[in-house]
């Protein structure tokens, strides 16, 4: 199983040149893990806790050990910003070139629920954003891999229209998302939302797009995996997919 995730362990992050403070996740969907196990021909049974964390430590510096191999075979192309997301998206395009099988990498980006003061903090973390999204593209793009890759962002929440009177925003309705890649459409899908006071419902942004289709779309047109089972009924799907 080849797998990083925040563990408690920085320096597992660290020797790989990512940031455990950002999370970065890489799952590779060709294997997977149990908390099973077999004895003899008899039924499974449920591990004792201390097999389970004895078994998990002994996968963590296994899948280590291999990510460290396959992050050694390709180099970047491009310098990337010094944050920590621009520091885990350039151990993603490593791990892509090195040909790592994972099918889907992780990346977080905390810090975006601004309910006071947002001005500054927003302005810093939008620029963080793009700044290591632009360098990831680029260097993708430098190594070939650029038509392989699509590049989603999402949020749990949205901003409310209205400033709050700590001057921030409170979690609102709806959210833009992004999509980038070598083979996405460019432009605006969906709607372009009115701020308007009159359109707004309840003070929020009204939403265009089930974030529900964009995953359909994703899953089915890039992943080829039905999307029915996983989101739980049928979605309409965003042309964004070139």
């Amino acid at each position: 199983m080849e797998r990083m995730e925040a563990m408690g362990s920085e320096t597992y992050y660290r020797q790989l040149g990512g940031s455990p403070e950002a999370g970065m996740q890489a799952h590779d969907t060709h294997s997977g893990a149990s908390i099973r196990g077999l004895t003899g021909s008899g039924p499974a049974q449920l591990d004792s806790p201390l097999d389970f964390l004895e078994r998990t430590a002994a996968e963590a510096m296994s899948s280590g050990d291999r990510i460290r191999e396959v992050s050694a075979r390709s180099r970047n192309l491009i310098a990337y910003p010094a944050s920590r997301l621009a520091t885990d998206l350039k151990l993603v395009a490593r791990l892509i070139a090195g040909g790592l099988r994972t099918r889907i990498y992780y990346v977080s980006h905390g810090g975006f629920d601004t309910h006071a003061h947002q001005l500054p903090t927003h302005q810093r973390l939008l620029g963080e954003l793009g700044d290591a999204t632009r360098a990831f593209l680029t260097d993708l793009k430098a190594m070939s891999h650029l038509d392989r890759v699509v590049l989603m962002t999402f949020s749990e929440f949205g901003r409310r229209v209205q400033e709050n009177a700590n001057e921030g925003t409170d979690h609102g309705a709806a959210a833009p998302l992004f999509i980038a890649g070598g083979r996405v459409r460019p432009g605006i899908h969906g709607v372009t939302p009115s701020l308007a006071p009159g359109n707004l419902l309840n003070g929020d942004v009204r939403y265009s797009t089930d974030f529900r289709s964009v995953f359909s779309t994703l899953l089915e047109g890039w992943l080829r995996t039905p999307a029915a089972p996983i989101l739980g009924g049928d979605f309409e799907r965003v042309n964004f997919l070139a």
